[in-house]
């Protein structure tokens, strides 16, 4: 089981000294990744309803500080030297491929190997509308990007035919260290789950209950092999508060039933608290033989 670390970029994480001690403490203590969240801007009195809690509101004020994903993690690939660099997630639909393709190709390039692209669709239309694009296309602009992002980080020339991205015999330099960038497609709906068999080569439902994970998972693998894919090559994460605490262990033990790869815990879970990542290393990931404890010294 892998271990990674969500919200990664947020609370004390926003000053540049709290993120380099937290990222490589969490290196340290054995996780294989760090996740962060985005979005551009936050219209002040937003009324679209966030889908990950009851109230419907983000957690924090309007005003809260969200670094953006890329370059924050680029600060930090520069501090640590095995922790993966994710996005969970990346607003997929808000950005022009072409040059996101660079600047990932980039990260991955400089960090020696180390990032993973977590990619959502979004949910904040008052976002969109600021950020100049249409709220209803953005499944279909996902999609586009998602084969236009490929073609950019795997071919010499690269050629690809969208609907809303087309270019011929573009050079794209540095390309990823390993051909290409996995993507990992975030979402807690079927259509994410069926987007993840598609195309994903991850599928990251942040919450759920077992029993919704369960069927999610059957919808991604499902969708895969439909697609003529691999459904055992998809790579499953989730996680959230069930996976901290005292009851961590069993949770991470039931997760792995379902076929989860990785596990993500929450940010808060370690805020204030110097030695907590370090404790959570010794009881859980080492226990629940996860990733390879870093030397601590």
């Amino acid at each position: 089981m892998k271990f990674g670390i969500m919200f990664a970029n947020t609370g004390p994480c926003v000053e540049p000294g709290a993120a380099i001690e937290f990222a490589r403490a969490a290196e340290a203590a054995g996780f294989e990744s760090l996740w962060t969240v985005e979005h551009v801007v936050v219209p002040a009195g937003y009324q679209s309803a966030y889908p990950y809690d009851r109230s419907g509101r983000m957690p924090g004020s309007d005003d809260s500080p969200i670094p953006d994903p890329l370059v924050w993690l680029a600060f930090l690939a520069s501090a640590t030297s095995t922790i993966r660099l994710a996005t969970g997630v990346l607003i997929l639909p808000q950005r022009n491929p072409v040059v996101l393709a660079k600047e990932l190709a980039t990260l991955d390039y400089l960090s020696q190997g180390r990032m993973l692209l977590g990619a959502g669709v979004g949910w904040l239309a008052e976002e969109f509308e600021a950020i100049g694009v249409p709220f209803d296309e953005r499944g279909r602009r996902t999609d586009d990007a998602i084969g236009a992002l490929r073609a950019l980080w795997s071919e010499d020339r690269a050629t690809y035919e969208g609907s809303f991205t087309s270019f011929h015999d573009c050079i794209v330099r540095p390309q990823p260290v390993r051909g290409t960038i996995p993507v990992h497609i975030g979402g807690h709906s079927e259509a994410a789950a069926r987007r993840a068999g598609r195309l994903g080569d991850g599928f990251f439902p942040a919450v759920g209950g077992h029993r919704r994970l369960a069927t999610l998972f059957d919808v991604a693998r499902g969708a895969a092999e439909a697609a003529g894919r691999d459904p055992a090559a998809l790579e499953l994460t989730t996680g959230g508060n069930g996976a901290i605490g005292s009851g961590a262990l069993d949770e991470v033990e039931a997760l792995a039933g379902l076929g989860v790869d990785r596990v993500v815990v929450p940010s808060f879970a370690f805020w204030g608290d110097p030695e907590a990542l370090a404790r959570y290393g010794d009881e859980v990931i080492a226990r629940a033989g996860g990733a390879t404890l870093a030397s601590r010294g």
